[in-house]
């Protein structure tokens, strides 16, 4: 995510590309077009056929009690987004800047054929000094490295930094840089990529809200490993580390970005290996990007909580919505949905918490129940409804992740890993305060006139 003084330096430039940029789709026409598709499903070997998808499906709906969200999502996702509902998958929940990073590190150390780094922030500090370091070493021993960090995401980062790994063997594509003379594509200052991808050999992945920054490590009050540092914040933030056949789709997307942006041909490895079955979880790799028609993401977000029949539980760190994102919101609240939003109470960009505290009356009397996490700096992008339909993410709630960016989140489908999700909300929520409207009626008038202000460049944020 941008910080307020880099947007401020952009917005001039920001404002000359958006007639370029992709609109928001009209998602009622999209999901009545594709409603009444058939689920079908893939395993480490390929699809399954419709008898085996039908089986599976009726398997679910005999664990979901009266709560068909699994049937229409399932189908209407692969209409929509492509990407197949894949088997098969062990699934782990990271809680946190210390646990991520240590899983990460853990899984360089082990890397025998390749990595794959893509990441919004590379930063040159502790942390971003750790991942060189181990990246190096296994460079060294016959590991190819390739990654991609976003211009915009780098400004701060010294080109020291990555040439140093350049000189070592590694492959390093600058997104969509800043300077034109540099681009090697059409420029598109306003396109960036969000996304966080970590993938190792082929075989494991993790995605999530987290950068290469030491901003995250002091973590928040769930899993933290030690106290923040007087001179940090605590941030709270949530990955996932895949292991299965769906790392295959989430290396398709890092390939993807690299062949857009004309990066140098990268070394013969085993980028697909042969997968097999780590787990038992149902996963959907979906990415979004800039030359899409619409963004793949939002259209799943709004079709999931438009089939929402029990719960939507909504974690984001940067909320700046668009029309019809509020309008699903208190649609669902209005039909009985236990619709809660859980958002920072501080923030890295004082332009967009303003901007999505200007929406805060809207949802209140719309029946959506909103809280702001105290004590840490919330920087996950997650979702949980119905207990069974779950997202974790680089996407956040706002116009530029679903008109501008690059981004990736997993849906993982089913009740286990949807406890899991539930039960980090729930925490989440008891260090937090819920947002009563009356007491938000009486904000003073200094903060309704920053909300004002902030709102009027809620697109550009």
């Amino acid at each position: 995510m941008m910080d307020a003084w880099r947007r401020a330096a952009l917005i001039a430039f920001t404002a000359l590309t958006l007639a370029a940029c992709a609109s928001l789709p009209d998602t009622d026409a999209l999901i009545a077009h594709h409603a009444g598709q058939t689920a079908r499903f893939e395993n480490a070997r390929g699809p399954l056929s419709r008898q085996k998808s039908a089986a599976i499906l009726a398997q679910l709906k005999s664990k979901s009690g009266d709560i068909d969200i699994l049937e229409k999502q399932i189908a209407l996702e692969q209409a929509i987004v492509g990407s197949p509902l894949i088997l098969g998958n062990k699934v782990t929940l990271l809680q946190d800047g210390a646990a991520t990073y240590a899983a990460m590190f853990a899984a360089i150390r082990k890397a025998q054929d390749h990595i794959n780094l893509e990441s919004y922030i590379i930063e040159d500090d502790e942390i971003g000094q750790q991942f060189a370091d181990l990246l190096l070493e296994r460079q060294s021993q016959g590991v190819q490295v390739n990654i991609i960090y976003d211009s915009v995401g780098g400004l701060k980062t010294p080109k020291a930094f990555f040439a140093r790994l350049r000189q070592a063997g590694m492959a390093v594509l600058e997104f969509n840089p800043v300077n034109p003379l540099l681009a090697k594509t059409p420029w598109l200052l306003n396109n960036r990529d969000h996304r966080k991808i970590l993938i190792v050999d082929g075989r494991t992945a993790f995605i999530g809200g987290i950068n290469i920054s030491s901003v995250y490590s002091s973590g928040s009050v769930i899993g933290r490993t030690g106290p923040a540092t007087t001179n940090s914040v605590a941030w709270r933030d949530t990955d996932l580390q895949l292991e299965g056949p769906v790392v295959a789709e989430l290396q398709k997307l890092f390939m993807a970005s690299w062949e857009k942006q004309r990066g140098q041909a990268l070394a013969a490895k085993d980028y697909f290996p042969l997968l097999t079955a780590q787990g038992k979880e149902m996963v959907r790799a979906i990415g979004s990007s800039y030359d899409d028609p619409y963004s793949l993401i939002y259209l799943t977000l709004i079709s999931a909580i438009g089939n929402a029949e029990k719960q939507v539980y909504l974690t984001n760190a940067y909320f700046v919505p668009d029309p019809q994102l509020l309008a699903a919101l208190t649609d669902a609240a209005a039909r009985g949905v236990d619709v809660r939003l859980l958002l920072p109470s501080q923030s890295d960009s004082q332009l967009v918490f303003h901007a999505g505290r200007s929406h805060y009356s809207q949802l209140l009397k719309g029946g959506v129940k909103l809280y702001e996490r105290k004590d840490a700096l919330l920087h996950a992008k997650t979702a949980v409804i119905d207990g069974v339909w779950s997202t974790v993410g680089s996407t956040n709630l706002d116009w530029r992740s679903f008109l501008d960016n690059d981004e990736v989140n997993a849906v993982i489908l089913g009740r286990e890993f949807g406890a899991k999700m539930t039960d980090t909300f729930i925490k989440d929520l008891a260090a937090s305060q819920a947002i009563d409207l009356a007491t938000w009626e009486q904000r003073p008038l200094l903060l309704r006139f920053k909300e004002w202000l902030a709102r009027v460049w809620g697109r550009l944020l």
